[in-house]
């Protein structure tokens, strides 16, 4: 079927290297366009390879996307995200069905459109994105930023910066200690801004990830193998 993922030549041996069954993909050469997973699935049985067990390799193979990487800000984590590989493009029921979980595990309504071959859901800074991929096949793109997370970095800066000028140009003077609690309380409220964005984003972002990872996991599922209706 056209939405079938097709896998290429390196996929095609990490799959059959899986599977128990090296240098297959020499005897079976993949197209240029790929092969599909009941393409696949047929060499496997030449062979005596169980159908289902190219199926297993090739869903292994699909879950092993790098995670894409965090961006910082003061070494603190600002964004969360996670990268799926899908055996093939969701029916419109089963989009549905994965905007319905987007929606209950993230607590978000959202807004999801579609464009050609991508699908979205988005709500704020976090967003969902089903779009094809350069082998043929396609993904499940899931991210959040934290909106807030820069600007309580940003007051923190403001306050130890501030403070420390303030004392700077009070010791100048001869007035530091008349202006001593004035410079703690700023240093203070900046620090304390600092260390509560320090002690909360990893655990936002550990969170987040492990939510993506949950619903790209059950969307996976939800679509099967690499065939579907």
């Amino acid at each position: 079927m056209p939405d079938e993922r097709r896998y290429q030549e390196d996929e095609v041996a990490e799959i059959f290297e899986a599977a128990s069954a090296p240098g297959i993909s020499r005897t079976g050469a993949p197209s240029q366009e790929g092969m599909t997973l009941t393409e696949l699935q047929a060499i496997g049985r030449e062979v005596g390879i169980a159908p289902e067990r190219i199926a297993e390799a090739a869903a292994a193979l699909v879950r092993s996307q790098p995670a894409p990487p965090r961006r910082t800000e003061l070494g603190m984590p600002v964004t969360a995200g996670h990268v799926t590989d899908l055996p093939r493009m969701p029916t419109d029921r089963e989009w549905a069905l994965v905007v319905a979980d987007l929606r209950e595990t993230f607590g978000a309504r959202g807004k999801e459109s579609s464009d050609g071959e991508t699908r979205q859901w988005s709500n704020s800074n976090l967003h969902a994105f089903v779009e094809p991929t350069r082998t043929g096949g396609y993904r499940l793109r899931l991210g959040s930023l934290k909106g807030d997370a820069s600007a309580l970095n940003m007051i923190g800066a403001f306050g130890i910066v501030t403070g420390a000028i303030v004392g700077v140009a009070l010791t100048v003077k001869g007035g530091l200690v008349t202006a001593l609690p004035g410079m703690l309380a700023l240093g203070g409220i900046g620090a304390s801004a600092i260390v509560a964005n320090a002690v909360r984003l990893p655990r936002w972002a550990r969170l987040r990830e492990q939510q993506m990872k949950d619903v790209a996991e059950r969307t996976r599922v939800l679509l099967g193998p690499g065939t579907g209706a």
